[in-house]
């Protein structure tokens, strides 16, 4: 039983934790509801993939100052997250836009590989067809009746 006490001690210490201090939370519930949900979406740019909402860094405090911030002075969620994509980049965004750069990201490497099967497929049928290279010549057809009795005598022998 004491075990049992520990181990949901251990768990729950290292079970991850909002990292929003008392004094960066807002007085209007619904504010700073709207400022954890928008904080759940931005990545932290240190820590990389952790939201600011669950990361320690400074950087990472700041920008949910920012985002209560923007939210007290009358932005909507999506003003907040286009002020700050406008300073930081779209990489803070922890789920991207759905965008022409990012269908050319994910898209990229898809369309390489169709390309090059594209290539080894004609390259492999181009392989099975017989090509005369210039200064040789094509057997007759009594030619290629000999060859073939020449070869079929020599089968019958091995």
């Amino acid at each position: 039983m004491r075990l049992m006490a520990v181990m949901l001690l251990a768990l729950a210490l290292v079970s991850p934790a909002a990292a929003v201090n008392p004094d960066e939370v807002l007085d209007d519930p619904r504010l700073e509801q709207r400022a954890r949900d928008l904080s759940l979406n931005l990545r932290c740019l240190v820590c990389q993939n952790q939201s600011i909402d669950d990361s320690n860094a400074e950087l990472a405090r700041d920008l949910r100052l920012l985002v209560r911030e923007r939210l007290e002075a009358g932005d909507s969620d999506e003003e907040v997250i286009d002020y700050i994509v406008s300073r930081y980049g779209e990489f803070v965004l922890l789920t991207p836009r759905l965008s022409f750069q990012t269908v050319l990201l994910w898209g990229a490497p898809v369309l390489i590989l169709l390309i090059g099967g594209g290539i080894m497929m004609t390259y492999a049928r181009g392989r099975g067809k017989a090509t005369v290279t210039p200064g040789t010549t094509v057997l007759s057809e009594a030619e290629q009746a000999e060859l073939a009795k020449v070869l079929e005598d020599r089968d019958r022998r091995s």
